[in-house]
């Protein structure tokens, strides 16, 4: 059967928690690096939604003006797209409302709550869904074989830092310090890490090495 080159690209990855197998349960996400820039919704409108070239930025441009006013204002600004909000943050902890003032508050970002007719827009999915090909997620975090290669290969310096493991292993940066911290406890650790500067080193605990 060959392979299929449309619909959804989704990428397959491990979570925390294990099945009755003792293999981590699994979830999907669509894969990344697939995006379209707003150069690109320009000229899809452009050529077959009859806008005029600059069009459509002006709208934007106006749009962004606009909301990002009200938003200042404390407003909550509903759009076809969706909903706009200010987040905000309290400053340290409270627990008497009279305590709070103008001075413990900051502002934290934007929430969005897309609209009902963007979420149906968006799940007119027509094509289907396909597997990524490329190598994705962390599922070799449970492949202690192929750690314990990559350990002994970062530690040819006689330490190890994240980086250095990242590239070896394959991992994203938190479950590569993740890994590598699960080393450092227990009742016998394999690592121990110091701390210099910025960087993290692991070393071989004592006579222990890594195998």
């Amino acid at each position: 059967m060959p392979r299929k080159t449309n619909g959804i690209e989704f990428e397959i990855h491990p979570r925390p928690t294990k099945g009755e197998d003792g293999k981590p349960l699994l979830y999907v996400r669509p894969a990344k690096g697939r995006k379209k820039s707003f150069k690109e919704l320009e000229a899809f409108c452009n050529k077959y939604r009859n806008l005029r070239s600059g069009e459509m930025k002006m709208v934007f441009d106006v749009v962004m003006e606009v909301v990002g006013l009200w938003l200042s204002y404390g407003y909550r600004v509903e759009t076809p797209l969706g909903s706009f909000a200010p987040k905000l943050k309290l400053l340290g902890e409270h627990t008497d409302p009279k305590t709070i003032h103008g001075r413990d508050i900051m502002y934290a970002g934007v929430e969005f709550i897309p609209s009902k007719e963007l979420v149906i827009e968006g799940s007119r999915n027509r094509e289907g869904y396909r597997k990524s090909q490329a190598p994705v997620g962390n599922g070799q975090m449970y492949d202690k074989k192929a750690m314990d290669e990559a350990l002994q290969r970062c530690m040819k310096m006689g330490y190890v830092t994240i980086p250095e493991f990242m590239i070896f292993s394959g991992l994203k940066r938190d479950s590569a310090k993740s890994y590598l911290d699960s080393l450092c406890r227990g009742d016998c650790p394999r690592l121990r890490k110091v701390r210099e500067s910025r960087r993290w080193f692991y070393f071989p605990n004592g006579d222990t090495q890594a195998e």
